[in-house]
């Protein structure tokens, strides 16, 4: 599908706040993705789907969870988490999504994971820092965002993440923090 198609699939799914976060994460994505040598194309089409499942009925979303076998360990955690991964379902069936970066970008946009590719950093990276966004240092992580190396900034940005949740007294998805050793892992060589 082209662009057009998918942010109109997009605008019915969810508010118009929403909706303009999904156009900031996909313009974001893809100039991220131009930055760090990775496919556009591929970056834009992750970005546009990647909250196609954000307003979606949360029993439904548990069903499929459940029907699907994804990580059971979801269920435990707050719902919202449940949109990548059912997302990147919604993608597949839906939308006709094979690349499994893509749906892998969709999946764990929310959380990270160990291993995660350049193109599943960037969604992460996209969804954190796209201009619409208002926390407290975002400015600071899309500052760093121009000039860190992708495995730096995705680090910063979990980080980030995590002390924030941590700060809140929420439980961490087991997820980012190992997403997190592994990349400190990685980067020391280890």
């Amino acid at each position: 599908m082209e662009r057009v198609n998918l942010l109109a699939a997009m605008k019915d799914r969810m508010p118009e706040k929403r909706y303009i976060h999904t156009i900031g994460v996909t313009d974001t994505a893809m100039a991220l993705a131009e930055q760090f040598g990775q496919n556009p194309k591929k970056a834009e089409i992750a970005a546009i789907l990647h909250d196609s499942c954000k307003y979606a009925d949360r029993e439904w979303m548990k069903q499929t969870i459940i029907e699907q076998k994804m990580d059971p360990t979801l269920l435990v955690y707050h719902h919202e988490l449940w949109h990548g991964p059912v997302g990147a379902y919604v993608a597949k069936q839906e939308f006709g999504v094979e690349d499994e970066d893509m749906l892998n970008a969709i999946r764990f946009h929310t959380t990270g994971r160990i291993g995660m590719s350049d193109l599943e950093k960037i969604i992460y990276i996209a969804d954190m820092i796209e201009p619409n966004r208002k926390f407290p240092d975002v400015d600071m992580l899309r500052e760093a965002s121009k000039s860190m190396e992708l495995n730096d900034l995705m680090i910063t940005c979990l980080s980030h993440s995590i002390q924030f949740l941590m700060s809140k007294h929420q439980p961490v998805f087991p997820d980012s923090f190992n997403c997190y050793n592994d990349l400190l892992l990685t980067k020391k060589g280890i």
